[in-house]
């Protein structure tokens, strides 16, 4: 599958936050979307997604806009894990995953055998399946997390847009769900879009990086090593205290005496 944005220009009430981006995704990968807060990092997943139009060029999958893919459609397209904690009420972590079915039962169709069996495999691929009769409310944020990334599995869909899916999480977890997220890339397929403030994790799994600049709007976008190369790190979260480590994969501070 794949992705070509043109142009895109992402906002509110006609307002862009980031300057027109032209990218292309195709295949399986992962894409870490990093910048310092108010770089417009959410706004722009959002739009990638659908969830709100864009203020400028546009998104196509499959050389089809965006805007002219139904929703019904479009949520078989592409699942979301949105950065807020994961709060269900009283359901089930199985409840829960089981609502990536809606896009093929509706919102009050019942699940099918086959309908159970994928929700079954969404659990076991990010290793929950131990807790599907807990309740969300009784897990730690981690495996709540790992309950959404199931949801979204449960969904089907080839492509998966996560915004900040290690926030609220402890160092390990961070790492575990970084690594969860290549797994999914490598043994299903999948082409997922994350946003983070996690650095060295994200470093370490991806193959495409997008920094927004929030001082000037822009995105630049590459491969990985090659946003590296080209001092992009350095450029944009410029400070005389850190540098970046192109090595280690993270910033480090600079001895001053």
């Amino acid at each position: 599958m794949t992705i070509d944005i043109e142009n895109l220009e992402a906002g509110y009430h006609g307002r862009a936050v980031l300057k027109p981006f032209t990218t292309q995704l195709c295949g399986a990968g992962i894409t870490a979307l990093i910048g310092a807060n108010g770089a417009g990092k959410s706004t722009l997943l959002r739009t990638i997604s659908g969830a709100q139009p864009p203020v400028g060029g546009s998104v196509s999958i499959d050389s089809r806009k965006l805007g002219s893919i139904p929703p019904k459609e479009l949520a078989r397209c592409i699942s979301l894990v949105y950065t807020d904690r994961a709060s269900a009420g009283d359901l089930t972590v199985e409840e829960v995953a089981a609502l990536g079915r809606q896009p093929y039962t509706g919102m009050f169709g019942r699940l099918d055998a086959d309908d159970r069996a994928i929700v079954a495999e969404a659990l076991a691929a990010v290793g929950i399946n131990d807790m599907r009769r807990r309740k969300l409310a009784t897990l730690s944020d981690g495996e709540r997390q790992k309950t959404m990334i199931a949801r979204a599995l449960a969904q089907a869909t080839p492509i998966m847009i996560l915004d900040e899916p290690t926030s609220f999480l402890d160092a390990a977890s961070r790492i575990e769900v970084m690594q969860l997220l290549a797994r999914l890339r490598d043994e299903m397929g999948k082409t997922i879009i994350l946003s983070t403030h996690d650095i060295a994790p994200a470093m370490a799994v991806a193959d495409n990086l997008w920094v927004a600049d929030r001082t000037t709007g822009s995105i630049d976008s590459g491969r990985r090593d090659d946003v590296v190369a080209r001092g992009t790190m350095d450029r944009v979260f410029a400070n005389t205290a850190v540098r970046f480590d192109s090595t280690a994969g993270d910033y480090r501070m600079i001895r001053t005496i």
